[in-house]
């Protein structure tokens, strides 16, 4: 099989009329001062200040088998080389769901489509952790990362878990339990493929809904770009590390303290792109009390989120939820 034949018929072609929008003076190409967490040794004061600074941290000494992380690797770029045709058909009566030319799923794991002149360049598929091991598939591809996804959801969680912990130490919040701000039923990972192209982008400036996303990105291949103090540093790819960004529930959790890291993904004109990412999200009838923002759920916030998307093209998130001033 053809290699063009395994993307989408609308990533297949590209738009020569649509102007690249990378600027040359955009990103600072050869600085990469990310901070670092050590999750063995973890220094609070260290993970406050990437929390309160970045919004974003990379992760070493995770505990996660790099064994573990290279057979998804692997398992992945052979899921992703199947034909279009055969991957679309194999999610038809699946919990997963296989989206492309947007990151934004409806509630119903519907892809929200977007006209040629704004497609992100990307295809991926969307698994809901909770519907896991309930399933068992026919295509021996999503088989064998699905048995794969159910062992490294358990280290995520033990991840996200602990750091979560840590931060609301770190906040002096009065939360009787963290369990429900990190709930396993919705939580889910999310598989991309970025196409080699030199026209649009991976995925448009955005935050992250989550509370934590924890990134397994590729080994060899650059693309996560981060805005810091109004400028754009591109997140260098780091052997044996996951990448920790702080999403929007925790912004919200924190009163501000801690920051929703605003993020986009640049592809690669020569060579393609695939990662890996897990979302955690509080339980969705969870109430989130701050001073910064009326009392809303996860839930709430989701609808919001996709009648924005809706209506007006884009997500505008927390601001919806501030308390007026004054």
């Amino acid at each position: 099989m053809n290699n063009l034949d395994s993307y989408p018929p609308i990533l297949r072609q590209q738009n020569n009329q649509q102007q690249n929008p990378y600027e040359p003076n955009d990103t600072i190409e050869d600085s990469d001062p990310i901070p670092t967490i050590d999750l063995k040794c973890l220094e609070h004061k260290n993970l406050d200040e990437a929390c309160k600074e970045w919004g974003l941290f990379r992760l070493i000494n995770h505990g996660v088998p790099i064994t573990l992380l290279e057979q998804l690797q692997d398992l992945t770029k052979q899921l992703f080389s199947l034909s279009f045709e055969s991957k679309q058909e194999a999610c038809n009566e699946s919990p997963i769901k296989y989206f492309w030319g947007t990151p934004a799923l409806t509630p119903s794991g519907t892809a929200i489509t977007k006209g040629p002149q704004n497609i992100n360049w990307v295809e991926g598929f969307d698994v809901p952790l909770c519907q896991l091991s309930n399933f068992q598939h026919q295509l021996p591809s999503l088989e064998s990362i699905r048995l794969l996804l159910m062992e490294y959801a358990t280290h995520l969680l033990r991840i996200a878990t602990t750091l979560f912990e840590a931060m609301v130490k770190n906040l002096e919040l009065n939360l009787k339990t963290t369990k429900p701000y990190l709930s396993e039923n919705n939580g889910n990972i999310r598989v991309y493929r970025y196409p080699p192209t030199d026209v649009g982008w991976g995925m448009e400036v955005h935050t992250d809904s989550s509370v934590l996303s924890i990134l397994n990105p590729d080994d060899h291949v650059s693309g996560l770009q981060v805005l810091k103090d109004d400028q754009w540093l591109t997140v260098k790819p780091v052997s044996n590390t996951l990448v920790v960004t702080l999403g929007d529930m925790m912004q919200a959790i924190s009163s501000d303290r801690y920051k929703s890291v605003s993020h986009r993904v640049k592809v690669e004109k020569d060579i393609e792109r695939i990662s890996l990412c897990y979302f955690v999200f509080p339980g969705e009838d969870v109430v989130i009390e701050s001073n910064k923002y009326k009392p809303f759920t996860y839930n709430e916030f989701r609808a919001q989120v996709q009648q924005d998307i809706k209506t007006l093209g884009n997500k505008v998130g927390l601001s919806r939820f501030q308390k007026k001033q004054g």
